[in-house]
């Protein structure tokens, strides 16, 4: 494990796919760091003391000595700048490129539109009935532009054969979809294969929200 003075401080919900993404970046890069859950279902992120972390309150927030950020964007990047010791961006600038757009589909056109707080909205402004198909058009909308994007780029993982920012990203979310919104992912090849790939990884089942301390008590 590499080492530093101050052990980083993860804030995070076991079931957040945001908070995942982050949890598997930290152990790729070998980073020590203490899990601090915040429970979403009680409303913990809207309590001041977590507001002050992270006015918007969502999970996940980094603390890294005196300094706080937010967003698991935000979070990737400030943790390949400062610890590039294990570097999960490509040095190829295409290649580096073609991942962090992979990234971005995810964590912007894809993941932001089953966001709990969306749903809730769609719970109480439309029906109930109408959350997963919502969540459902949104997931596969995102998922068949991911296997256009990454069809002649893949290798055994998402941009190549190293594993990369995309994969951080894409991990959590081909299983969010097939567990939580029940995606059928016959129709996506590409990115089976991948999740097939991505579970065999230590990094990433230390990663999974079923082996986070807050799982059960949420």
């Amino acid at each position: 494990m590499a080492q530093h003075q101050n052990k980083l401080k993860l804030y995070s919900f076991w079931a957040s796919s945001c908070s995942w993404r982050i949890r598997i970046a930290l152990n790729l890069k070998g980073l020590e760091y203490q899990y601090i859950p915040v429970n979403l279902l009680k409303g913990e992120q809207f309590s001041p003391e977590f507001q002050k972390l992270n006015p918007i309150g969502y999970v996940p927030v980094l603390v890294d000595g005196d300094f706080v950020i937010s967003d698991s964007f935000a979070i990737f990047m400030y943790l390949e700048e400062k610890y590039p010791q294990i570097p999960l961006l490509p040095s190829d600038l295409p290649k580096k490129a073609l991942s962090i757009q992979a990234a971005s589909i995810v964590c912007s056109s894809i993941q932001p539109l089953q966001h709990l707080a969306v749903l809730k909205f769609i719970e109480a402004k439309v029906s109930p009935d109408e959350q997963i198909p919502w969540a459902k058009f949104h997931i596969e909308k995102g998922f068949e532009a991911l296997e256009k994007l990454l069809k002649y780029h893949a290798g055994r993982y998402a941009t190549g054969d190293e594993v990369s920012m995309a994969d951080v990203f894409l991990a959590p979310q081909i299983l969010a979809g097939i567990k939580r919104f029940n995606v059928d992912m016959a129709k996506f090849p590409l990115l089976t294969r991948l999740n097939e790939a991505y579970i065999e990884l230590p990094e990433f089942q230390k990663a999974m929200p079923e082996n986070q301390p807050d799982a059960l008590s949420a």
